[in-house]
């Protein structure tokens, strides 16, 4: 799509609608500015006013296992402001070029804003503003657009975009517990190690209980490693991050926390695993834990560990390009597990439909980062459910303390959840939020 060069043009269009409806729900202000993620990285604040006064605030997180499809994050390249991850520019753009553009535009119409700053932008994966200044005002934009309207974030999202309104679509939460590859300095390959606590209380989740589960295992776990004189320190995502000698060994200890917690593994709590297979996937081999893979190899790796522990659900089991791959996966092991496809599908409806004609995966991660907007964020989540697949909406490993993705789970009707474990305040904030909703959901709001 062909960038429009003329800003002028776009603020002069702003203005006249601005002046015509002088309606109290239109954009009247955008700022943003530099705040640091729960890495110590910067990242981006933006702030939405409207013509009655009323604001949104969101702020944008930041990935460290990145896709290479996923959609362009600007950062300065200044290395003598924090080793060049600044992000002023991402910031001149919402203060100037986006402001120009949004101004007169009511905060309600989140598919106008969204389709405008798509097409300011021009390119297919937001090069020129950066997803993340474009992210920042969607996402400000929605909530501005919820206060304007006197609902709840996840009740205007299902409003905003004509959702299903179900009661009881609280997402089961994915707690990864224990980090390895790229959130943590240990020896591990495996990214993540997740523990899935899912009670339920008549058709839908006991929110509250199924917390409340997992953060005693998390606690349970840090004292099987002590016991086991393994460091209790975390990794990116809040989770322990030992030197543990392979995968299987790991597994086996977070069996034993799950027990020492009072729990059936297998029962009352399952297991998943992120696997981020890009990370050491090199020259068509996957060098995993010593051993150098074919696809066929992993796969039946993985198709033992089904049959010896309570795995549920295997994410990036396979490179984001391994199409061939993914298509044995699934027919080994689609049956038997949620595969999840995260740097295969980087929340993009583009690459979603490969993953339909290679049937590849059954799930899908949703980020809204990866893509740039919440409304191709929403149009992959409707796409992945129409064909079946189960979606897990995610935080990133440079999170903030912001808990949109909370009120985002709950208002796709996502069945599950990822937001690290209970440790960490930029962890811990989405998990509050979605216990909050979950008392709004009981008393009948």
């Amino acid at each position: 799509m062909r960038r429009c060069r003329d800003w002028r043009q776009w603020a002069i269009a702003g203005r006249v609608n601005r002046n015509v409806t002088m309606a109290t729900d239109v954009i009247s202000d955008l700022t943003a500015r530099e705040i640091l993620d729960s890495r110590g990285d910067p990242t981006i604040e933006v702030t939405v006013l409207t013509e009655g006064g009323e604001t949104g605030v969101a702020s944008v997180p930041s990935g460290a296992s990145t896709g290479i499809h996923e959609a362009y994050e600007l950062r300065d390249g200044d290395k003598s402001r924090y080793d060049g991850k600044g992000v002023l520019k991402a910031v001149n753009h919402v203060n100037h070029d986006l402001k120009q553009v949004l101004r007169g535009t009511s905060v309600t119409d989140q598919s106008r804003v969204d389709t405008i700053m798509i097409d300011v932008d021009g390119t297919a994966n937001k090069r020129n503003l950066g997803a993340n200044a474009i992210l920042g005002v969607s996402l400000a934009v929605a909530r501005a657009g919820a206060v304007v309207a006197g609902l709840p974030l996840y009740r205007y999202l299902q409003q905003a975009f004509d959702l299903k309104r179900e009661a009881a679509s609280l997402p089961v939460p994915l707690m990864n517990v224990l980090n390895g590859g790229a959130h943590a300095d240990n020896n591990l390959d495996v990214q993540e190690f997740m523990v899935v606590p899912e009670f339920k209380r008549g058709q839908g989740v006991d929110m509250a209980e199924s917390i409340r589960v997992g953060a005693e295992v998390f606690h349970a776990l840090g004292r099987v490693l002590k016991t086991n004189h393994l460091d209790t320190d975390v990794g990116n995502e809040g989770g322990y991050a030992p030197d543990v000698p392979s995968s299987k060994e790991t597994i086996e200890l977070l069996l034993e926390a799950i027990k020492q917690a009072g729990y059936e593994p297998g029962h009352e709590v399952h297991l998943a695993l992120d696997l981020a297979a890009s990370e050491f996937y090199r020259q068509g081999r996957y060098h995993f834990e010593g051993q150098v893979l074919s696809a066929s190899e992993l796969v039946e790796l993985y198709a033992s560990w089904l049959t010896t522990y309570p795995l549920i659900l295997l994410e990036d089991g396979l490179a984001q390009d391994d199409w061939e791959g993914w298509a044995g996966l699934m027919r080994k092991l689609g049956s038997k597990a949620l595969l999840v496809g995260d740097d295969l599908f980087v929340t993009s409806s583009q690459r979603l439909q490969l993953g339909f004609e290679f049937k590849a995966a059954n799930a899908i991660l949703i980020k809204p980062n990866q893509v740039g907007t919440l409304k191709e964020t929403i149009e992959t989540v409707q796409l992945a459910q129409q064909h079946g697949y189960q979606t897990i909406v995610s935080h990133r490993s440079g999170e903030t303390m912001d808990n949109f993705i909370a009120d985002l789970a709950v208002a796709v009707g996502a069945p599950y959840i990822k937001s690290g474990p209970t440790s960490r305040g930029e962890r811990v904030t989405k998990y509050n939020r979605l216990m909050e909703i979950a008392a709004e959901l009981a008393a009948g709001k």
